[in-house]
């Protein structure tokens, strides 16, 4: 008896596309974002991904064997999971809080979950939100690529005063302030931030590879940023000041979020209705919690939360069977 095939109902469909194949596009169209962020940042940039990574895949790892089950490590979800929370903290961020990260990313919000699929919300994000609350300066102290201030220039030069690097403030922390911006080192991604969401034609060619390969659909990543837009537009106070609107759309973890964690197949809704309910969702989430919250950015806390509405969304946007309740008018 235990050598019978146990056969569900239909209908089934076969393909060659594996979890690891698609976990190996996402590593892929995520190298030009971080590539970018170590150029810009420095080598402790790159040590910061590497310390993440590893974490992550190490406890995946190390948590099946003590389980006694099967490795998933290979799949490289952990590796993904790894990537996008590195990308999402600061440039000089301490290592051993790098590490502490991504081992709750997988232990806590994905293995004691059952593993991948089975997560209730993005586990990259959920770590993010895990070191924001336990180390909040090291997590808002941003790494800027150059030094502008002509003072502490010389002071440097002459060697009076020795730095490891310098800190300011983001784009979004410079909006909220009420001061203007720099489309352009927006756009390359000459500013301060994170190491993964400086640079926004990065992402955006990150992006680009990922609908190529037919991995995510536009239909998240469009909605949620043209409700950040429209939102912005009308409770900015700007009216409609391009510089103001773009700098929204361009700063903080807006595109990074939208493509390549908005977009995941385990935290975001299967129907076509609740996509776009997700979607607006978000935006409306992101704009609220960056105009009117306590801090600048707030893409992170949007998905989360709207990661946990998911079942909610999908149970109110599910579509009637084929031929239940049918029209009086058609008996």
């Amino acid at each position: 008896m235990s050598d019978l095939f146990h056969v569900s109902a239909g209908p089934h469909t076969r393909s060659p596309i594996t979890t690891k194949n698609i976990m190996l596009d996402v590593i892929i169209a995520l190298i030009p974002a971080g590539l970018f962020g170590v150029i810009n940042f420095g080598i402790h940039a790159f040590m910061v991904i590497a310390v993440t990574v590893l974490a992550c895949v190490l406890t995946e790892y190390l948590y099946c064997k003590a389980m006694k089950k099967p490795s998933t490590a290979g799949d490289c979800s952990a590796v993904v999971t790894g990537l996008l929370l590195a990308y999402n903290v600061p440039a000089n961020f301490p290592l051993w809080m790098s590490a502490l990260g991504g081992i709750f990313a997988i232990l806590v919000v994905k293995m004691l979950f059952g593993g991948l699929g089975q997560n209730f919300m993005n586990p990259a994000l959920a770590a993010r939100a895990f070191l924001l609350i336990s180390f909040p300066v090291r997590m808002t102290s941003f790494a800027v690529e150059k030094i502008t201030s002509p003072g502490v220039v010389d002071y440097i030069q002459k060697g009076v005063i020795t730095v490891d690097g310098v800190t300011g403030a983001t784009p979004l922390a410079a909006l909220k302030a009420g001061e203007t911006v720099d489309l352009y080192k927006m756009f390359i991604g000459n500013i301060g931030g994170t190491i993964g969401e400086t640079s926004a034609i990065a992402i955006l060619i990150g992006a680009a590879y990922l609908v190529f390969r037919k991995i995510i659909s536009l239909k998240i990543p469009l909605i949620y940023i043209a409700t950040v837009a429209v939102f912005v537009m009308i409770f900015g106070g700007k009216e409609f000041n391009m510089t103001f609107l773009l700098g929204h759309i361009l700063g903080g973890g807006l595109l990074l979020g939208a493509f390549f964690m908005a977009t995941d197949y385990v935290t975001s809704p299967i129907t076509p209705m609740g996509q776009i309910i997700f979607g607006i969702c978000l935006g409306l989430l992101t704009g609220l919690f960056r105009l009117f919250g306590g801090t600048a950015e707030g893409v992170s806390y949007a998905i989360i939360f709207c990661n946990m509405l998911v079942p909610l969304i999908e149970k109110a946007s599910r579509q009637k069977s084929f031929g239940k309740e049918r029209a009086l008018s058609d008996k």
